[in-house]
């Protein structure tokens, strides 16, 4: 499929940005004015997942879409341990550096769990939270398949990189590939995985993630829906009726855990609604947030 990111952007005045953020260096996509937004992307992804989001969000708010700590340009340490304290650590250490002593917090997938740890671990600097295809809750067996086929796609994509294997891994996150999977986002992520030593530390990632949610220790440590009770912040849980790994009910159950949780369903996306559903995603997104922020 052929289409361009960029005509999401005409007429956007927007940057990108390097931050040094605890010392590492920060890739960061930006644009708009007002409250701080922060989207985060997920497993093996980028900040370009939030291109068919920013214009409208940057509307009403100060957008950030980051790489996460190895991932996209951002720095890439080979002996980290990746895990939500170290990704949650670099995004307070990115609150600081933007001189931000609260954000609203957005994530997908990976990026929602790490939103997620955020508010608990440090409530005070999270103003409203978006867990988006991604809570802290482990997959039933179904979910658990269906992540052990992403992890192997992604260890293809990191271990023989063709461009055949990213668009293989990429396709998982789409409810209708054909329709929604462009050619440029593919190149995108291919020219990302191709820099120096970023194959190994995609497997690594890959293998800590999403090895990790099949495996119960880490599900007791990093998945375990009862420490969502101190989530003290007004919650979005943005959820598809085609996520793979989760499913609706699943959610449903995860997030009474939650104060303050409200649930928004879409109809036609898999595992990046903000990409295939944009302007349903964008309507749904903004009225929580701009409620959260007004209260």
């Amino acid at each position: 499929m052929n289409s361009t990111i960029w005509t999401d952007l005409l007429g956007v005045p927007f940057q990108q940005r390097f931050y040094n953020v605890a010392g590492h260096r920060t890739r960061v996509l930006e644009a708009g004015e007002g409250a701080p937004l922060v989207f985060l992307h997920g497993t093996g992804g980028h900040a370009e997942a939030y291109m068919r989001n920013i214009a409208e969000h940057a509307k009403h708010f100060h957008v950030y879409s980051i790489d996460m700590l190895g991932h996209g340009y951002t720095d890439k340490p080979a002996d980290a341990d990746y895990t939500m304290a170290l990704w949650s650590d670099h995004i307070v250490a990115f609150l600081d550096t933007i001189g931000a002593k609260r954000a609203s917090l957005s994530g997908e997938s990976l990026g929602a769990m790490v939103s997620a740890w955020t508010a608990i671990r440090h409530p005070q600097r999270v103003a409203s939270l978006v867990m988006n295809t991604g809570i802290l809750a482990p997959p039933n067996e179904k979910g658990r398949a269906e992540l052990l086929d992403v992890l192997e796609r992604s260890r293809k994509a990191a271990g023989q990189l063709t461009r055949e294997a990213v668009k293989a891994r990429m396709q998982w996150l789409m409810f209708e590939p054909e329709k929604t999977l462009t050619d440029e986002i593919i190149d995108i992520r291919f020219k990302i995985y191709s820099q120096p030593g970023m194959a190994a530390v995609m497997g690594k990632i890959a293998a800590t993630v999403l090895g990790g949610v099949t495996d119960e220790a880490f599900c007791r440590r990093w998945m375990n829906p009862e420490v969502m009770r101190d989530i003290q912040c007004p919650t979005l849980v943005l959820w598809t009726r085609h996520n793979p790994g989760q499913p609706v009910e699943l959610a449903q159950e995860a997030m009474k855990f939650i104060p303050r949780a409200e649930l928004v369903v879409l109809e036609h996306s898999a595992h990046w609604p903000q990409w295939e559903e944009p302007e349903n995603f964008n309507a749904a997104h903004l009225e929580f947030l701009r409620k959260s922020v007004a209260a």
